[in-house]
């Protein structure tokens, strides 16, 4: 393996102050199974909405495979211009109560995973990180008209107790945040991660409900004040718009009472619950169900978009 160290620029000065030793670590990596777009609005509303300063940059060209997923480039007229190029940095944040916290965002590497946890670990080794708090969403077959179940994981019990108590035994694509919980955990750090359970059918849109989600999960474990407002009121005018076009369909309203009928069955027998391992003999056609709402929503925002709608 290539020297860690040397896959990230960091700022000395911060790297070595005082008051970054300590804090809590919120990862918040996009990209794997990323639904509903949640760990990208977290951390925009993080950086958006609290004073941050940037602490150390990932190279992501030794990280990031460009070919699979493309940055987005604009083009004025007759020229191109503002490649959105990615970047995956650390960064010591205040939330509104003045509390200080780490945060690594950016997206999930392509590459060298075992590298960059090995660089973050040790990172947080350095500044003496006292917990690792990680968000991710996954797409579930569970109704929009639901609170969104989360799926808690993670060695620190007390943390994630009560939240998904269905204990399921599942095997499922790794991502680099998974490796990075396993690795932190091989090392001694205290650590927990919220995945929130995001409607299938709903997955590829934008829903700051999930990221109001994570980032009330985030809160209640690291006792930071996180902003959610913008994003409550953002979800608000989305769960009119989603309830606008399936109330238009007689056949989606029908799936979505099959989806609210399983979810109410599930609460009742069991409390919240985590549906990251589906039983097929529970949620019977769980794919089905979503092609048939993504493709009415699909169908609904072409027509909207067509000319006199």
């Amino acid at each position: 393996m290539q020297d860690p160290q040397k896959l990230y620029l960091g700022h000395q000065g911060l790297l070595n102050d005082p008051r970054l030793k300590g804090l809590d670590l919120v990862v918040s990596l996009t990209g794997f199974a990323e639904a509903g777009f949640t760990a990208q609005q977290v951390s925009e509303a993080i950086l958006a909405e609290l004073d941050a300063e940037e602490v150390v940059e990932f190279d992501v060209d030794q990280l990031y495979d460009y070919r699979s997923r493309r940055p987005r480039v604009r083009f004025i007229e007759d020229h191109f211009e503002d490649v959105s190029m990615p970047e995956l940095k650390l960064y010591a944040v205040t939330d509104g109560l003045g509390q200080p916290f780490l945060l690594l965002a950016g997206p999930e590497p392509d590459l060298q995973w075992q590298r960059f946890s090995e660089a973050v670990t040790e990172l947080a080794e350095k500044l003496r990180v006292r917990l690792v708090a990680s968000v991710a969403s996954m797409p579930m077959p569970v109704p929009h008209t639901r609170p969104l179940p989360v799926t808690a994981h993670g060695n620190r019990h007390d943390l994630i107790q009560g939240i998904s108590p269905w204990k399921p035994l599942a095997e499922l694509g790794a991502s680099a945040g998974h490796l990075l919980e396993v690795e932190f955990g091989r090392r001694g750090f205290d650590t927990v991660g919220y995945t929130v359970n995001v409607p299938q059918y709903l997955s590829e849109a934008e829903l700051p409900q999930a990221a109001v989600t994570a980032l009330e999960h985030l809160s209640a474990a690291t006792k930071l004040n996180l902003p959610t407002d913008h994003l409550r009121e953002a979800g608000r005018d989305v769960e009119q718009q989603i309830n606008e076009q399936v109330g238009s369909s007689a056949e989606v309203q029908g799936v979505v009472s099959h989806l609210e009928k399983r979810y109410d069955e599930t609460i009742t027998e069991s409390g919240p619950r985590s549906l990251l391992a589906r039983d097929e003999s529970e949620i019977p056609d769980a794919d089905e169900l979503g092609e048939t709402i993504e493709r009415f929503l699909a169908e609904h925002e072409d027509n909207d978009s067509e000319p006199g709608s």
